[in-house]
């Protein structure tokens, strides 16, 4: 029970890598706060998880709101930041340059609003962990935004490290997991999508969930990690 007592907040935490997040913080006894845009994903979540959970609504693009969140929420000791829209893949050539920017907007450009709004709330020992990719690392054929991203997220995370020492930030790195972020592919082709990238991992599954949130409380736990990225995907990056 190394959160007893602790008190989590996962912005992403309605669905997903998030949800599946502040499910693993509340068995180690930790209280937890999701939010998200849609008071719909924050009443079911909520729900859901039960008494020790609470749920706020707030636009992670809307400085002035995440300011707004943070004041509500007051002294906490983990943040989570796990939000993101649907993935964006396609060619650079074929690419909106708004969608770039837009994805770009809620996975960096809200997690550094997030961070600096949130820093100053962290009691000490607490710890900030954030979300990239492994498609820095091993992009494919039309992962320019998605690997961009990610790479900035990895720099993110090391520059903030450094800036907000003692208080620990470090990075999680997913691979290919089973999550709604895949929701606008029809359901056939999404699990054959899913059995065809399996076969190929050494584990041979793609990862779930709850995978990849143990991850997040290994590192609010570790009181000796910090700036660090821990890369979990079942091997992907080695196939």
């Amino acid at each position: 029970m190394h959160l007893q007592n602790k008190k989590v907040v996962i912005l992403g935490g309605t669905s997903g890598i998030g949800l599946a997040t502040a499910r693993a913080a509340l068995a180690q006894g930790a209280t937890v706060v999701v939010s998200s845009s849609r008071q719909d994903k924050v009443t079911a979540a909520v729900s859901e998880l039960g008494a020790r959970a609470d749920g706020q609504v707030a636009d992670l693009n809307d400085a002035a709101s995440v300011g707004q969140l943070f004041a509500k929420i007051g002294s906490f000791d983990h943040l989570a930041y796990t939000a993101g829209d649907s993935l964006h893949i396609g060619e650079l050539a074929c690419t909106d340059m708004s969608a770039v920017r837009a994805a770009f907007d809620v996975r960096v450009f809200g997690a550094i609003a997030a961070v600096k709004a949130a820093a100053p709330n962290i009691r000490r020992g607490g710890s900030i962990v954030l979300t990239g990719g492994i498609a820095s690392a091993r992009p494919q054929k039309g992962w320019t935004t998605g690997a961009s991203i990610c790479g900035a997220m990895e720099g993110l995370m090391r520059a903030l490290a450094v800036e907000l020492a003692p208080l620990r930030v470090n990075l999680v790195s997913p691979g290919f997991v089973r999550t709604p972020l895949w929701s606008n592919i029809p359901e056939n082709e999404r699990e054959a999508m899913y059995r065809g990238v399996g076969e190929q991992l050494l584990v041979g599954r793609v990862g779930e969930a709850d995978d990849i949130a143990q991850t997040y409380l290994h590192l609010m736990n570790n009181a000796f990690a910090t700036g660090q990225m821990i890369v979990v995907d079942g091997g992907g990056v080695l196939v």
